[in-house]
C-alpha cells in the first residue's frame, strides 16, 4: 500500500501530545498579525496549545496528516 502525502498546512497547526494518551493539540488563531494593538497578556496567551474536543475535527486532522508526530 503506497504512502499517504500529508497535508502541510494541517502538520504546522496540529501537534500530538508525549506520553500514552497523545491528545491532540492545535494553537491559537490571531497569532499572525495585528499584534501591535493587543496587551503583552494576551499575546502571551496565543503562546499556549488547546486540545481539540469535537470529535469531527479530530477525525478530519487524522484523515489530513496521518502520521502526526508526538512534540
Amino acid at each position: 500500500m503506497p504512502k499517504i502525502k500529508t497535508h502541510k498546512s494541517t502538520s504546522k497547526r496540529f501537534r500530538r501530545t508525549q506520553g500514552g494518551k497523545g491528545k491532540l493539540m492545535r494553537t491559537k488563531q490571531g497569532k499572525s498579525h495585528l499584534r501591535r494593538k493587543k496587551s503583552r497578556r494576551v499575546k502571551a496567551k496565543f503562546d499556549e496549545m488547546l486540545e481539540v474536543e469535537t470529535k469531527g475535527v479530530q477525525r478530519r486532522v487524522e484523515r489530513l496528516a496521518p502520521y502526526l508526530r508526538e512534540k
